[in-house]
């Protein structure tokens, strides 16, 4: 796992695209400061821009730094959720303007996986997770099940986990405002 960690922070460092098994399924990531790179992802997945990604983080200690004003119940709601849990947040910031919605939030998830988490913590910054899949194809559960097309338009391939089954599940997703009101999104 050291190696592909490494190798894992070398591709993000120098802007490429990476294929990497997360806490839920296989994304497709990269830098999330950097607009190069997740405009790769956009024409990788043909996936409109107005249609936001994911962004992960390793610890909960690092919102402040990517939103203006956490809420209060997202602290809560991170802590008594023990299953993958995305949280859209108002007010963005410190990441690449493409990774941002047009209403200025932003789509966050605390990630619980030891790889992911070990390659955000040596990396410094947050990291892009989308579905690696076409938009609008299935969702490929298992790493034998993405198609060629992604494989072969990412910059890297994580070298882990490749015959892994697991319990997949997307993780849930509940949109806050200002005012620490929410709505869930995806159950």
């Amino acid at each position: 796992m050291e190696e592909e960690i490494l190798n894992t922070v070398k591709a993000l460092k120098a802007g490429k695209t990476i294929l990497y098994p997360t806490d839920t399924i296989w994304g497709i990531g990269c830098d999330a400061t950097g607009s190069r790179a997740v405009q790769k992802i956009y024409k990788l997945k043909e996936r409109v821009e107005s249609k936001s990604l994911i962004v992960l983080l390793d610890s909960a200690e690092k919102l402040p730094d990517y939103v203006e004003k956490v809420p209060e119940i997202a602290w809560d709601l991170i802590n008594s959720i023990n299953t993958p849990l995305t949280i859209i947040y108002p007010n963005a910031k410190n990441l690449a303007k493409n990774v941002i919605a047009k209403d200025k939030t932003i789509a966050i998830r605390i990630t619980k996986d030891e790889f992911c988490r070990r390659v955000i913590k040596m990396f410094k910054r947050p990291v892009v997770s989308s579905s690696a899949n076409i938009s609008g194809d299935p969702t490929p559960l298992m790493f034998n099940k993405i198609s060629s097309r992604i494989i072969d338009g990412v910059d890297y391939i994580v070298k882990l986990y490749h015959n892994r089954m697991k319990d997949v599940k997307p993780s849930t997703i509940i949109k806050l405002d200002v005012n620490g009101e929410f709505e869930i999104i995806r159950k």
